[in-house]
C-alpha cells in the first residue's frame, strides 16, 4: 500500500552556484560523506549532487504529515546499489518516522531520478506491506 509520494525538480544551475558560493559549507551541510564520495568522481559532477537534492526533497514531501516538521538534509542519503540503481537510505528523524508510520510492517522507498539540463528530477514512493 502506497503510503506517501513525493517528486521535486531542481534547476541544476541553483546547486552549481551553491557550490561556487559555499562550496565545502552547502556540501557538508546537505550530502553524507559518501554522497559527497559519489559525486565527486563523476564526470557529470554537479548533475550527481542537484539529483540527490532533489531526491531528499521528494523524501521529505514523501513522508511529511500535517504535524511533521522538517528533516535534516542529513537523514536522507541517496547511495547506489552495485547494478547503478539509485536507493534511498535513512538516517535519524527520518527513518524513526518512516517506522512510526509504517507501524511494524515492512516499508519500501522507491526513487527514480532524471536530469535533462538544466533540470534535474526526483520521484519517490513510500509504501508498506
Amino acid at each position: 500500500m502506497i503510503i506517501g509520494i513525493g517528486t521535486d525538480i531542481c534547476d541544476i544551475r541553483r546547486i552549481k552556484d551553491l557550490i561556487d558560493k559555499h562550496e565545502s559549507r552547502f556540501l557538508d551541510k546537505v550530502f553524507s560523506k559518501n554522497e559527497r564520495m559519489f559525486c565527486d568522481k563523476r564526470a557529470a559532477r554537479i548533475e550527481g549532487y542537484a539529483k540527490r537534492f532533489a531526491a531528499k526533497e521528494a523524501v521529505a514531501k514523501a513522508l511529511a504529515g500535517a504535524n511533521t516538521g522538517a528533516l535534516s538534509w542529513q537523514d536522507v542519503e541517496v547511495v547506489n546499489s552495485p547494478s547503478g540503481r539509485p536507493e534511498i537510505v535513512l538516517h535519524g528523524e527520518a527513518l524513526a518516522r518512516i517506522e512510526k508510520t509504517a507501524q511494524g510492517k515492512k516499508w519500501q522507498i522507491n526513487l527514480s531520478l532524471s536530469d535533462e539540463p538544466p533540470y534535474a528530477l526526483a520521484f519517490v514512493i513510500v509504501s508498506v506491506s
